[in-house]
């Protein structure tokens, strides 16, 4: 679509479920929550595992995601039919959706998307109210577990055993 010049090459787009989805500007307070906790997991992860802010996944077929940080197992990275990164079912460790303005859909059809596609865990973040929801235990139907924490709860996941942080830390 980019070669036809349907779109742009610098448009923020993601694909879910076929449909083409445009993506809102990311404002300062997102960008704050995103670089601060790219900057911490990436100090705290081990030497095996990527934490990469912004990538461009291929799930499926139809999905090609751009969450705001991932974490998975440093290896090749395996390529798509249609070139993009296509990691394993199940090796996603964790996604982190940071929200301004688009809070209920990261919490609706994207948890969604990513629970089916075997993502292990999912945080999306009210960056505004400095509130997560922690989405576990990934399956066909969505989440066995989603938790609700707030701004002073310290908040950390298997996918980075020596991280741990406080919503309202973040700066």
């Amino acid at each position: 679509m980019i070669d036809a010049g349907i779109i742009g090459a610098d448009e923020r787009i993601e694909l879910l479920e076929g449909e083409l989805v445009v993506m809102s500007p990311k404002g300062r307070v997102h960008e704050i929550v995103r670089f601060a906790l790219t900057e911490l997991m990436s100090d705290a992860r081990p030497k095996d595992v990527r934490v990469v802010s912004e990538p461009t996944l291929q799930l499926a077929d139809d999905i090609i995601a751009e969450p705001d940080i991932a974490v998975f197992p440093r290896a090749p990275l395996p390529e798509s039919t249609a070139g993009f990164v296509d990691l394993p079912t199940g090796s996603v460790l964790l996604v982190v959706e940071i929200a301004v303005t688009s809070l209920r859909g990261d919490k609706t059809r994207k948890a969604a998307l990513y629970a089916r596609h075997g993502v292990r865990e999912l945080w999306v973040i009210d960056a505004n109210e400095r509130t997560a929801w922690i989405h576990t235990e990934p399956g066909a139907n969505g989440w066995g577990s989603i938790v609700e924490r707030g701004r002073d709860d310290v908040l950390t996941t298997p996918a980075l055993p020596r991280f741990a942080v406080r919503l309202r830390e973040l700066e």
